[in-house]
């Protein structure tokens, strides 16, 4: 029987709200380089940012290998151009599997 390489893995579920269109241009302008970046992260599993009927709301929904790597994610997002462009947009997530 093999090891299940998602065991122990990290899940963030939720939605980025955006109060008016220039929050929401400034995440369409950061959006697909923040993607490209994190689903080539070591323990990155899964990584989709997508918008919702809202064009102020998009769904975000994240996987990574441990605890470890969600912690990496989140250090190098807040250091880049993602994260200085959607400082301050509210982010309504849940995250389980932290240890």
């Amino acid at each position: 029987m093999g090891i299940n390489p998602e065991i122990g893995a990290v899940t963030l579920t939720g939605r980025l709200i955006c109060t008016d269109a220039d929050q929401a241009t400034r995440v369409q302008a950061a959006l697909a380089e923040h993607i490209a970046l994190t689903r080539a992260e070591a323990g990155c599993l899964s990584f989709d940012v997508y918008p919702t009927g809202d064009p102020l709301v998009w769904q975000v929904e994240e996987r990574f290998r441990d605890t470890d790597a969600f912690k990496a994610h989140q250090a190098r997002a807040a250091a880049s151009d993602w994260g200085r462009q959607t400082a301050g947009i509210t982010r309504d997530y849940v995250i389980t599997g932290m240890s």
